[in-house]
């Protein structure tokens, strides 16, 4: 049997698992930093298959090592766990009991897919050249993230190339996708605290009014892509809340802006923050204002190492086909697998998870996000055909 068949046989026969895995952890999921219960229900998984199983890394964090017979590379393949502040409005056996939480991104499909890659290497240690070092990784939906823990605890010492992966509904089941170089942006956040001169809605002279001065910047933040960045370079300055006064006839003396600044190299990034926070002290200064303005570094862009996007393109088309491998367009939301991709080569990939005849139409994030289940053992097939691929080159 040709071993890419042989993996879809073993996947497909762990199908029914995975969908059980999936649904349990969907009904029971965990917000980011708080992982606990989710780590300690995938460690119990890994123990029942004969898994050595590193636990408390990074925080909820587990390392799966799994050492073949041959000589060969470390590949490190890496799933994230936690789950979102959102209230789960499927109608399903499998919704989420817990109020206000649910996977409304497929960390839970990727998480099952990742246990399966676990089985299938468990069960073939005699077929691994080197070592398969699979990270369960808690917190990528908040930052600070979780993968810079990890790795500060050690997570890809010895590791040649990493690999992930992202259960993706706007693209349909049976497609994936993926690109070299910058692929998903940096995502920073920022609040904007403005400080005026509350009066009387009749007497403006004598106020400083700060929903005036909030606006005015406002309509100015959107003049620094246009105006201050490189056209050929991709960016989005997007103010999210505004939030100022309290009834019709006071002037109100605070205002609150909330926004992120999402960019795919770092020259555009730093130009965006310097522009951004001169735009705000002019304006301030201007009216007779004060402000406070706080920027909360988020992730960086997830680059692509080249050879190994490369490599995708080739094990895709020899997994799914050749019509089924798509180049991505870059996309402006953030993933926090970008600081393993800063420390060793590897390649981020989408697979397609959406398919409107079992519901899973709705975005990432919405509160009746759901996936294709059939992804999964794509996901896993994915995963362990770069990796095999890899170690075959490493070797030659």
């Amino acid at each position: 049997m040709h071993k890419n068949k042989e993996i879809e046989h073993a996947l497909q026969h762990l199908y029914p698992d995975m969908v059980r895995w999936r649904r349990h952890l969907h009904q029971f999921p965990e917000l980011s930093f708080h992982e606990r219960a989710t780590s300690q229900w995938i460690a119990a998984r890994l123990a029942e298959m004969g898994c050595i199983v590193r636990s408390g890394v990074g925080g909820h964090g587990l390392v799966v090592t799994i050492k073949g017979d041959k000589p060969g590379p470390v590949v490190a393949l890496r799933a994230d766990i936690d789950a979102l502040p959102i209230q789960d409005e499927k109608q399903c056996p499998y919704a989420s009991k817990v109020p206000n939480v649910m996977h409304a991104c497929g960390h839970d499909g990727h998480t099952a897919a990742l246990l399966a890659v676990a089985a299938y290497y468990s069960a073939n240690r005699e077929r691994i050249a080197g070592e398969r070092r699979l990270l369960f990784q808690p917190a990528e939906e908040q930052t600070p993230g979780g993968a810079k823990p990890m790795i500060e605890d050690g997570v890809l010492e010895g590791v040649d190339v990493i690999y992930g992966v992202h259960l993706w509904s706007p693209l349909p089941f049976g497609l994936i996708s993926s690109k070299p170089g910058p692929f998903m942006a940096a995502a920073d956040e920022f609040v904007i605290d403005i400080t005026g001169r509350g009066g009387h809605g009749g007497l403006p002279h004598q106020a400083v009014d700060a929903i005036v001065i909030g606006s005015a910047i406002v309509q100015a933040a959107q003049t620094i892509v246009s105006r201050s960045v490189n056209p050929l370079h991709p960016a989005v300055v997007s103010i999210g809340s505004f939030q100022a006064g309290t009834t019709n006839n006071v002037v109100a003396e605070k205002c609150r802006l909330k926004g992120t600044v999402r960019t795919f190299d770092e020259t555009t990034r730093k130009r965006i923050h310097e522009r951004l926070e001169s735009l705000i002290k002019h304006t301030c200064e201007m009216h007779g204002a004060k402000y406070d303005y706080q920027m909360r570094i988020g992730y960086p862009p997830v680059v692509n190492d080249d050879k190994e996007a490369k490599r995708f393109f080739e094990v895709g088309a020899s997994l799914f086909g050749d019509e089924a491998v798509q180049r991505s367009e870059p996309l402006t939301v953030a993933e926090d697998f970008s600081y393993y991709l800063n420390e060793v080569p590897g390649c981020f990939m989408f697979v397609g998870a959406g398919n409107e005849e079992c519901g899973a139409t709705y975005s990432h994030h919405h509160p009746k996000f759901d996936i294709d289940e059939r992804a999964m053992p794509n996901s896993a097939a994915l995963l362990i055909g770069m990796a095999e691929d890899y170690a075959e080159e490493f070797a030659s």
